[in-house]
């Protein structure tokens, strides 16, 4: 491709990756007012001061560039030009989609994994609460008060800069309701209601939240044939420190007897997962299966025509009902026993006679997704 774009939340490492990458190529943050200012003013002129090649960060303050880009792109035919990087997901944002539509290979990098963050040490609830982005493990931070500060400065700069909202105080209380139903079905409606506002407005600020790397929706799983299956999304954090902090939950203590508490340790798995996709380049095909009688898998992930059915508990004792949900779509044939998996919140693997037993720091043996 002749354009490389790296996406992810504001602080998950982007522009310390590109730069190790590439210490020998030009690079320019238009988080700076001044090359700002140049980049909005004189597009043109702007990217032949910086390349190619350039990596040039937090490219979407200045959206102007994106049709120079693809002129420029277009005349020289070359791959590599450019390498960008941004706080917002391009996919959702219609002048860049339109403009780079077929040019840009994007690579999706969120906040660390287990294994980058290197978890062995903590207990489920010390990681929940601390959550993944790597500034607080590199640099051994009070996550509580990086988080408050990440949200002052993501509710100052990334949603004024996505969208003029002039209420930020109700923003602020639709973010922290937002929070405690992670891993839930999302109801615009009583989300809405709860707010003080419309379902129309939900919808617009999710999006808000979706282009900035803070929330994702898991659709559901369903086929034509069968009409009884739930086709609602569910609602889910990128990080689970982040979700704790607007929880208003203080210390993994309070997070162990916390009424959300598998919501979150769910919200963490999914995450997970969904990273060893897209740490290997792939797009993940993960989707949630529920029928309307509440017969719920909590993740599918499909491969062709094999489904991987997932079970999270919270829970560090095996319990006699985990596989309750998966045997019952076993016996609807959607679900084989040989992919069906419960992960839960204790440290033993185990060979059941409907599935396996994973302990959530295990992981890493699921070879492929």
């Amino acid at each position: 491709m002749p354009l490389v774009a790296v996406v992810g939340p504001r602080q998950s490492g982007k522009s310390t990756l590109l730069k190790s990458l590439y210490p020998k190529i030009k690079y320019v943050s238009l988080e700076d007012p001044d090359r700002r200012l140049f980049a909005r003013e004189d597009p043109r002129r702007f990217l032949s001061a910086y390349g190619p090649p350039a990596i040039i960060d937090e490219v979407q303050q200045a959206p102007e560039l994106f049709s120079y880009l693809q002129t420029l792109i277009d005349d020289t035919g070359r791959a590599g030009q450019y390498l960008l990087s941004g706080s917002q997901n391009f996919l959702l944002l219609s002048q860049v989609s339109q403009s780079l539509a077929g040019r840009v290979g994007l690579v999706t990098l969120l906040p660390f994994s287990f294994n980058e963050a290197g978890v062995s040490r903590l207990t489920a609830d010390e990681l929940m609460f601390k959550g993944f982005y790597p500034r607080i493990w590199d640099k051994h931070l009070d996550s509580a008060q990086w988080y408050s500060g990440y949200v002052q400065t993501y509710l100052e700069k990334d949603v004024r800069q996505i969208k003029n909202i002039t209420n930020l105080i109700l923003f602020q209380k639709f973010l922290k309701l937002a929070a405690g139903r992670t891993g839930q079905s999302l109801n615009l409606s009583s989300l809405g209601n709860e707010v003080g506002v419309n379902h129309n407005t939900i919808q617009s600020w999710l999006s808000i939240l979706e282009a900035s790397f803070i929330t994702f929706r898991l659709p559901p799983y369903y086929r034509n044939i069968n009409k009884r299956l739930v086709k609602t999304p569910k609602l889910y954090f990128y990080d689970t420190g982040l979700a704790a902090s607007l929880m208003e939950i203080d210390s993994a203590r309070q997070l162990a007897s916390h009424p959300l508490r598998g919501a979150l340790f769910e919200t963490m798995i999914v995450n997970e997962l969904i990273k060893k996709n897209f740490n290997r380049g792939q797009l993940p095909r993960a989707y949630y299966l529920q029928d309307k009688s509440g017969h719920e898998v909590d993740l599918i992930f499909k491969q062709q025509n094999d489904l991987l059915g997932i079970e999270i508990k919270a829970g560090e004792t095996t319990a006699g009902d985990y596989f309750d949900n998966l045997i019952y779509w076993q016996g609807k044939k959607l679900i084989d026993k040989n992919r069906s998996l419960v992960i839960y919140g204790g440290r033993e693997n185990q060979p059941r006679e409907s599935g396996r037993v994973m302990s959530w720091r295990n992981l890493n043996q699921l070879a492929r997704l």
